[in-house]
């Protein structure tokens, strides 16, 4: 019976391991049974708060890291900096995170865990740690081999984050033959295939990946991904059919962007945010905390036609020490207020005077897209679509669907001033 329990115990913990590495479905299912199974597991303990952070305010999140590390520390040196990790990068420390990082690949290499922390490079919107979570992932892929699927998983990821679509999508379809569930890969083939335009075969993917399990942890994320390819074809129904089944409420940021993105093609978008919502969100402890999250609420009012609103936002960012609020989210911000007031020759001039600072708005390659549809949509509603053409030649070329660009570049009168 001992022998018997040793082995389920161990079949539970490997199990949760690997379906949170997948991004399963079943992940918090078997997070949650390993911490009852093994209450006094600090690693279980941290994976679980990991998972679910979102859902815990300050004191729960503190709490149960706390217990986590105390456990860890008992359980030796890889478990507890594996745990130190969480808590760092739960707490939004994402340069610490990144930085023992480093430290932790370089005594447990390729350690399968820790790569769930990954993101903390990218978030810390500084180019050289960017580069230095590149060559990370880089390295650890090599030490772990090209079998092995959580780390092609997180290479694939990298490799379209960095505009290499094509190794990328090898690298995502590479994973997938390995683990067919791994939700990673997934997303990472998702991004390339955003970058090529694929349109209907990307969706017809998607929907048969999450077919065979609707409950994974990003189905939500997934479904938004695959709306966007239903914009980039032409699809606007099943677009705002995906908005309006596959978001929550608390999706702001998805629902904007998709809606955002509908109105600048002249189309009528999903089912909207509460403005009110919008507001309560910004004035939260944490509204502002992060400039991508503060861009994606300016989009929900920039949808509702929020002019005042999005005024007051872009002078709050204005006066913010932080030089990526006051640099760049605020000119964005008020370039959003121009659109919706209808005066698009403005929100180009700040759209333009922006150029490659565009990137410090945080996000990822798919997301920060949207500035440069705006800059296009404003361009060709103030007279310029020349300018806007040259501004999406790449895309219009490269993407073999793309009725989106087509529309951003269609002369009509500005989209969202007719949808306030």
């Amino acid at each position: 019976m001992e022998r018997e329990t040793v082995v389920t115990g161990a079949r539970v913990r490997e199990g949760a391991v690997f379906e949170l590495l997948s991004l399963s479905g079943r992940a918090l299912p078997l997070l949650r049974e390993w911490v009852a199974d093994a209450p006094s597991c600090g690693v279980a303990r941290g994976l679980l708060t990991l998972a679910t952070a979102d859902r815990l305010d300050d004191a729960e999140l503190r709490e149960q890291l706390v217990i986590a590390h105390r456990d860890a520390r008992l359980a030796g040196e890889r478990e507890t900096s594996l745990v130190y990790g969480i808590f760092l990068h739960t707490h939004r420390q994402y340069r610490l995170t990144a930085d023992h990082l480093v430290g932790h690949f370089a005594r447990w290499p390729a350690d399968r865990p820790a790569g769930l922390m990954l993101g903390a490079f990218s978030a810390c919107a500084d180019d050289s740690y960017r580069a230095h979570g590149d060559a990370l992932v880089q390295r650890q892929w090599e030490l772990a081999g090209p079998d092995d699927w959580a780390w092609t998983s997180w290479l694939a990821a990298t490799r379209a984050e960095q505009g290499r679509v094509r190794e990328a999508h090898d690298l995502a379809e590479r994973a997938l033959t390995v683990h067919s569930r791994s939700g990673v890969a997934a997303h990472a083939l998702a991004h390339a295939e955003h970058e090529l335009g694929t349109g209907p075969a990307a969706i017809g993917f998607l929907d048969e990946w999450l077919s065979v399990d609707p409950d994974a942890m990003h189905t939500r994320h997934l479904n938004w991904h695959a709306a966007l390819q239903s914009i980039a074809c032409g699809d606007f129904p099943d677009a705002r059919h995906r908005a309006d089944a596959a978001l929550a409420r608390t999706d702001v940021g998805m629902r904007a962007a998709t809606n955002w993105r509908l109105l600048l093609a002249g189309q009528t978008p999903a089912g909207r945010s509460d403005p009110a919502h919008v507001r309560d969100l910004l004035a939260a402890p944490g509204g502002m905390a992060e400039v991508f999250h503060t861009f994606n609420l300016a989009l929900a009012l920039a949808v509702e036609a929020a002019t005042d609103d999005l005024n007051a936002l872009a002078r709050r960012a204005a006066d913010d020490d932080r030089p990526d609020y006051r640099e760049v989210l605020a000119p964005v911000v008020q370039a959003l207020a121009e659109i919706t007031a209808g005066r698009p020759r403005t929100a180009a001039d700040l759209l333009t005077a922006l150029g490659d600072r565009a990137e410090r708005i945080g996000g990822v390659r798919v997301e920060r897209e949207i500035v440069q549809d705006t800059l296009a949509r404003a361009l060709v509603d103030a007279g310029e679509p020349a300018r806007a053409a040259r501004l999406l030649h790449h895309r219009a070329t490269a993407r073999h669907h793309h009725t989106y660009e087509d529309l951003l570049l269609t002369v009509r009168a500005p989209a969202a001033a007719s949808a306030g």
